[in-house]
């Protein structure tokens, strides 16, 4: 496995954003589907439930649930049809990996639990290069020896 998305990338490739079309020139450049955990895809399917609860608060944030079932949609269509896939993982040993990364990033950093756990996965998969929009997870796997792109 070359490359391992977190939750930014997936909302960016898949939901219209000002990061979309840097997500999605950086996937068609990978010659392997876009990997992904059932944590992963669980995050990735929560935060955008999560969005549409927001809309429904404040007609001005989140997203419409057209939109966020389309963006669901796809990604499962892609998962069907070997864009991306979902990979086999200790979850034990991930949970391991990243309180070992809290321990000694955490205090000093800022991270939050699921951005210490994209983290820890894409090291367990043996990932080099971790895709994110996010700041604090990018230096997170920038201090971890990782390729942070895009």
């Amino acid at each position: 496995m070359t490359a391992y998305p977190d939750t930014s990338f997936l909302f960016a490739f898949y939901v219209k954003q000002t990061n979309s079309a840097a997500a999605a020139a950086h996937a068609a450049t990978m010659k392997e589907p876009l990997p992904g955990t059932a944590l992963l895809a669980f995050e990735f399917r929560q935060a955008l439930r999560f969005q549409v609860w927001r809309r429904t608060a404040n007609p001005r944030e989140g997203l419409a649930w057209v939109d966020a079932q389309s963006a669901m949609n796809q990604f499962e269509s892609d998962l069907a049809n070997g864009v991306a896939e979902l990979v086999a993982c200790s979850l034990l040993d991930i949970f391991r990996r990243a309180d070992e990364l809290s321990k000694h990033h955490t205090i000093a950093g800022g991270h939050r639990s699921f951005d210490v756990l994209h983290v820890a996965t894409a090291l367990h998969l043996g990932a080099r290069e971790f895709l994110t929009f996010d700041a604090n997870q990018r230096k997170l796997a920038t201090a971890e020896k990782m390729k942070v792109k895009p």
